[in-house]
C-alpha cells in the first residue's frame, strides 16, 4: 500500500502522528500522555522554517522520544507509590489493531507489541532502555537515528538494545484469532454458572491475572497465579455481581477481550492472552482514569 506524498508541513504531521502516538503510548502506557507528546513535537515542528529538515520522519521521531523520554522520568515516582500492580491504559476495539499507512505484515507486528502483557514487562527497563529497545526492535529506526535520540553513542544503542532483549520477550502471531475468541467465551460461560472445572480446562496450569485498580478501586494488590487461584477469583467475582452484570466482547490491545459493565456502567476491560489452546493471562483494568475513553478508540501504530 502506498501513500500519496503530503502536499504540506501540516498535512506530513497528521500523516505521522498515529506513528508518533503510538510510540508515544508504548513508552508511556497511557493516550493522554501519548497524545500530550504528539502536540509538543507539532508545537516544535510548526516552528521550522520550511526546507529546515532534510528527514522529517527522522526529526519527528527523535524529538517525540526526547518529549516521551522526559515524561516517563518525571512518572518515575508516580509510578513507585502506585497502588497495586500497574497496567497500561487499554485500547478497546471492534477490529485488530494496528492502522495507517502500513501494510498486513507490519501491522500484525505492531499489534503484537501492543499487547498489555508486553508493555507491562517494558516497563520494568529504565527509560532509556525501553526507548532503544522500541525505537529497534518496534519501529525498526536505524542506530544512528537513535543515538541522536537518546543522547548515547551508536555502539552503546546497539548494547542497550540487545540487553534489552534478554530481559523483553516479544509477543508473535499477529491479533488473536477466532479460536481465541472462542476459548474466551467458553471462559466466560464456564465463570458465570459457577464451573470451576469448566474454568480449569481452559486456562494454563500456570496461568496468572493481573488487577489494576489503582488507589480508587478494589483490586487484587499482586498477581495471582495459578488455575486453580484464578479459577476461585474469576467464579467469586461474578458471583457478587449475579444479575447485575454484563459482558461486551471486544479486542483490547490486539488480544480478545471484554468490557464488563455493572449496572450500565464500565466497570473493568479484561484482555485475555492466549497460548497453546488455553488462557495464560488475564489483564484487568478498574482504575476509572483509564477507562474513561474506553468508547473512544485512539488511531496508532
Amino acid at each position: 500500500m502506498t501513500t500519496a506524498a503530503p502536499s504540506s508541513p501540516t498535512d506530513l504531521f497528521e500523516q505521522e502522528r498515529p506513528r508518533l502516538v503510538g510510540l508515544a503510548y508504548r513508552m508511556l502506557g497511557t493516550l493522554a500522555d501519548a497524545e500530550d507528546v504528539a502536540q509538543d513535537t507539532w508545537l516544535r515542528w510548526r516552528r521550522l522554517r520550511p526546507g529546515e529538515v532534510d528527514r522529517p520522519e527522522a526529526w519527528l521521531t527523535t524529538v517525540a522520544t526526547r518529549i516521551a523520554l522526559d515524561h516517563l522520568r518525571a512518572s518515575t515516582r508516580r509510578r513507585e507509590t502506585y497502588v497495586g500492580p500497574w497496567l497500561p491504559e487499554p485500547l478497546v476495539s471492534e477490529t485488530r489493531a494496528g492502522a495507517g499507512a502500513v501494510g498486513p505484515a507490519e501491522a500484525a507486528e505492531l499489534a503484537d507489541s501492543l499487547r498489555l502483557g508486553f508493555l507491562a514487562v517494558l516497563d520494568q527497563l529504565k527509560p532509556v532502555e525501553r526507548a532503544v529497545f522500541l525505537l529497534a526492535d518496534v519501529f525498526a529506526v536505524p542506530y544512528a537515528d537513535i543515538a541522536r535520540s537518546v543522547g548515547r553513542s551508536e555502539a552503546a544503542c546497539r548494547q542497550i538494545a540487545s540487553r534489552a532483549r534478554l530481559r523483553v520477550r516479544r509477543p508473535s502471531g499477529g491479533p488473536h484469532s477466532a479460536a481465541d475468541r472462542r476459548l474466551v467465551e467458553e471462559l466466560l460461560v464456564a465463570v458465570g454458572t459457577g464451573d470451576i472445572d469448566g474454568v480449569l480446562a481452559r486456562l494454563a496450569p500456570d496461568a496468572v491475572c493481573v488487577s489494576d485498580g489503582g488507589a480508587a478501586v478494589r483490586a487484587a494488590r499482586r498477581p495471582v497465579v495459578g488455575a486453580g487461584r484464578v479459577a476461585r477469583l474469576l467464579v467469586n467475582l461474578t458471583g457478587r455481581v449475579a444479575g447485575r452484570m454484563t459482558a461486551r466482547p471486544v479486542t483490547v490491545n490486539g488480544d480478545a477481550g471484554i468490557v464488563v459493565s455493572i449496572d450500565g456502567r464500565i466497570d473493568l476491560v479484561s484482555a485475555f492472552e492466549v497460548a497453546g489452546g488455553r488462557i495464560v493471562s488475564i489483564h484487568m483494568i478498574r482504575n476509572p482514569d483509564k477507562l474513561a475513553r474506553v468508547e473512544s478508540p485512539a488511531r496508532l501504530v
